[in-house]
């Protein structure tokens, strides 16, 4: 089913919104990703997970999941929590749309993981949590064959 697969669990402390970046980025890069696709998913991890600590457990402590799953070459990560849930998923995922209009928050969380991932679905129950699972896939990099037959021969590119 899937080719590899990763799981991280930690708290909802923002100090683990960089962990959870650099965790998933080491795990996509299986993948051999280009650093702008390298940097798409950390952006769009960022998001999911500071969407988890101020949204999700507010001013609480809760536990982040994350999955990773490697499926041919696309990168899959779930990201969830058991916070307070989102009450209507369409209006959160309108940009500039906020409940937190107190901070200096943008609003535009979701808008920003649709436009760095392929796909993003947001599954969320009022109460008991959310999971967030985006998609993306990695373009295989054409190489030069002269560079590829020279590397072959043990030459350094």
């Amino acid at each position: 089913m899937y080719e590899n697969e990763m799981k991280l669990e930690f708290l909802s402390k923002s100090s683990n919104e960089a962990f959870a970046r650099i965790t998933v980025a080491a795990f996509a890069s299986q993948l051999d990703p280009t650093i702008e696709e390298l940097a798409d998913i950390k952006t769009a991890v960022s998001e999911a997970v500071t969407n988890c600590i101020i949204h999700g457990y507010e001013d609480s402590e809760g536990i982040i999941k994350i999955k990773g799953r490697l499926i041919k070459n696309t990168i899959e990560i779930e990201i969830s929590d058991t916070g307070k849930g989102i009450e209507n998923i369409e209006l959160a995922r309108k940009p500039l749309y906020t409940t937190k209009a107190n901070l200096e928050r943008s609003g535009m969380g979701f808008t920003i993981m649709e436009s760095f991932m392929d796909d993003v679905e947001i599954d969320s129950v009022f109460g008991l949590g959310t999971k967030v699972v985006m998609r993306k896939k990695i373009k295989k990099h054409l190489v030069n064959i002269e560079e590829e037959e020279f590397a072959n021969l043990g030459g350094v590119c």
